[in-house]
């Protein structure tokens, strides 16, 4: 309302490992939604094996995930 500028805020890179292995790596703009979802694939997984997925965002903050 004041005409100031909003800071950008979004996740710039993801990662996803699987058994000490990088399945997906990816580096993310301003484009990408609030709320991205991802869909991937990848071979060499054993049912069972956890991925973990993990995201930095503009200001540094890291979350990672495992499932």
């Amino acid at each position: 309302q004041a005409g100031e500028t909003i800071p950008a805020h979004f996740i710039q890179s993801v990662t996803a490992i699987c058994k000490e292995r990088t399945v997906l790596a990816a580096q993310w703009g301003p484009a990408v939604s609030a709320n991205p979802f991802v869909a991937f694939k990848f071979t060499g997984a054993q049912k069972g094996d956890k991925v973990q997925v993990t995201w930095v965002d503009k200001k540094g903050d890291k979350r990672k995930r495992s499932k």
